[in-house]
């Protein structure tokens, strides 16, 4: 597994000392600070794959050589507003190999999701074949709390040829 940082079990607090383990780096703060406390699940947010493409004639490295693009939206049923700060991906392929995407934002964004309303996007993984890819969505309310809401599993399957 390719990865800085692992999943942790729910609820957690990710500080140790005066630093901030948030998005995969580590932050120094205030032990009061936001930051400090603990990262949950954010129930009024909902996360949908909307499609997902098999794209062979978009560019992919000769060992991983089938792109799939997917389409997300996520949609903010609470009642306060929520940017998305980051996300995980976690794409399992057949052969065993695990590999974890991660990083600041969404497409070069940090979106700002108003209650009922929601942010769309595309991107696109490449494997080598079969895989199973799931995640998450890492963000902050309008009340300054750290948030996290989960990317439901889906699949990418390379089509036998005709």
């Amino acid at each position: 597994m390719r990865s800085a940082w692992v999943t942790p079990p729910d609820p957690v607090v990710l500080r140790a000392a005066r630093s901030v383990f948030v998005l995969g780096r580590l932050r120094h703060t205030r032990d009061d600070s936001p930051m400090a406390r603990a990262i949950r699940e954010f129930e009024g947010l909902r996360v949908n794959v909307d499609d997902v493409i098999y794209m062979p004639s978009l560019d992919a490295p000769p060992e991983k050589p089938h792109p799939f693009v997917y389409f997300i939206s996520i949609h903010n049923d609470s009642p306060v507003a929520v940017t998305i700060r980051g996300r995980k991906w976690v794409v399992r392929e057949v052969d065993g190999e695990v590999t974890v995407v991660e990083g600041d934002g969404l497409v070069g964004q940090c979106p700002e999701i108003e209650p009922g309303g929601h942010f769309s996007y595309n991107s696109y993984h490449v494997v080598a074949g079969k895989a199973r890819v799931s995640g998450a969505f890492f963000g902050e309310t309008a009340d300054g709390e750290w948030i996290f809401t989960r990317i439901p599993e889906f699949r990418l399957e390379v089509p036998q040829r005709m």
